[in-house]
């Protein structure tokens, strides 16, 4: 139902966001690099050509973000989930976006089922009667690090993920699964928020 509801709904302007999503991301990557070979150069034509390239890089994903912000308006139903997602501290918009686009789904599904979705639900290696460590992996790994800085931000700005993560590392977990609980209890906060419509609020102390 859900599915039939997006395709006649939101279904086209949901694809076109998503085409300008990757290119987005495209040029992301591609800001990187030029970043990255600046370092390396050191005559001054060719670096006053790679910072021209930057320019040019910034300048277009400043006109996709403009594009993705126009689409977002001409649809009632998406603008109020996008400013739902926007409500959470450390989450902008950038990853609203990601969110908005990668996960339709989101506030139609069980919590679990939207972490693993986003590939952030640890997962058991067995065979027979070997047992390794849980790991994360499958799901939508384009999401799964369109939340990474998210995920940083958040440990700072907002109070119930600090906890999550504190809490962890105290337990002695490594950083970096306290960081991928965080992740995941972004997901499953989105999830929550868009299923009641509401925006978030702190938790009482």
């Amino acid at each position: 139902m859900f599915e039939l509801r997006l395709l006649t709904d939101s279904g086209a302007i949901l694809l076109t966001m998503k085409d300008l999503l990757v290119a987005r991301r495209a040029l992301v990557k591609d800001r990187t690099a030029a970043r990255n070979r600046d370092h390396q150069r050191s005559l001054p034509l060719l670096k006053a050509q790679a910072a021209e390239r930057l320019r040019q890089i910034e300048r277009q994903i400043d006109a996709i973000d403009q594009a993705l912000r126009e689409q977002l308006e001409s649809d009632a139903a998406l603008r109020a989930r996008f400013d739902i997602l926007v409500s959470i501290p450390g989450l902008g918009e950038a990853t609203a976006f990601a969110l908005l686009i990668d996960m339709p789904e989101l506030g139609h599904i069980e919590n679990k089922c939207a972490a693993s979705l986003a590939g952030l639900a640890p997962m058991a290696r067995e065979s027979g009667q070997w047992r390794g460590k849980r790991f994360i992996r499958g799901g939508r790994p384009e999401l799964r690090h369109a939340l990474f800085m998210p995920a940083l931000v958040a440990i700072r700005s907002n109070p119930d993920l600090r906890a999550v993560y504190e809490n962890l590392t105290a337990m002695g977990k490594p950083a970096k699964i306290a960081l991928i609980a965080v992740m995941r209890r972004m997901v499953v906060l989105s999830n929550a928020l868009l299923r009641k419509q509401s925006h978030w609020r702190p938790n009482p102390a």
